[in-house]
């Protein structure tokens, strides 16, 4: 999942500047706890070892495209979160936030693309890390600190756990088991809403693997995580009333864009 700073950018990042010891000796952290640059986003990108916790709370499905990922729906339509309000806070304490999230401003990234080293970077643009009077050191007497050096173990992890993740995505396409989505809610007295533009298990395919296939799913850990996600499709309803209730429905039905 780390991108080079050259080229199109992942989701949330405006740009990545590599974190030098030189270059921002004197940068500092201010705790956050709103995520505004999150407010105005319905889906996220998710790792697998995350689906026992959001299939709780949010749906999963698949990105459509070449290269599926997993995505948590905070939302069924573009632009509408129900989990925060407009100013990015959470609107219940206990929601569970994806990794992907928790790492922002900051990622692992490729300065050059033909090497393989992965650098600690961050994006210049967030209000979170600057020269600022207040706030946590990133480095002491032209070493990290202690906080510096969590945020770069947490990249890692999330390097590692995104590798992970595009292993299980490769065996889902090798095995054929993704199929596009359609999901068809309709309010009381009202037309429905059908949502495309997702994908998910097909859970024809998946009854029809042999015991071996099965058997091994079972042992690499895969069958779990697929039966989260399908469990977890039913919270779509749940979302969709969130969006109801708070006012956040469009004005005709639109597609799930996860793409």
């Amino acid at each position: 999942m780390a991108s080079a700073p050259q080229g199109q950018l992942p989701l949330f990042y405006n740009q990545l500047a590599a974190l030098s010891s030189v270059d921002h000796a004197e940068f500092r952290v201010r705790p956050a706890n709103t995520a505004p640059f999150l407010a105005n986003h319905h889906a996220v990108p998710l790792t697998v070892e995350e689906f026992p916790l959001v299939q709780r709370r949010m749906p999963i499905v698949f990105s459509v495209g070449d290269d599926p990922v997993p995505l948590a729906l905070m939302g069924l339509n573009e632009g509408v979160n129900t989990f925060l309000d407009a100013d990015g806070k959470l609107l219940d304490e206990e929601t569970y936030i994806p990794a992907y999230v928790r790492r922002y401003p900051y990622m692992l990234a490729r300065l050059r693309p033909e090497s393989e080293e992965l650098s600690l970077c961050f994006d210049p643009t967030s209000d979170t890390i600057g020269a600022f009077e207040d706030g946590e050191k990133l480095f002491e007497n032209g070493e990290p600190t202690e906080l510096t050096r969590g945020i770069l173990s947490f990249a890692e992890q999330f390097e590692q756990a995104g590798q992970r993740t595009s292993a299980f995505m490769a065996e889902l396409k090798g095995q054929g088991l993704l199929m596009d989505g359609e999901i068809s809610i309709q309010p009381e007295g009202a037309q429905p809403f059908v949502y495309r533009g997702f994908q998910m298990i097909d859970e024809a395919k998946l009854n029809d693997l042999r015991g071996d296939q099965l058997r091994k799913m079972q042992q690499n850990g895969m069958l779990p995580l697929i039966y989260a996600h399908l469990f977890s499709l039913s919270l779509m309803r749940d979302v969709f009333a969130k969006q109801m209730r708070q006012g956040k429905m469009p004005q005709q039905p639109v597609p799930l864009a996860t793409n």
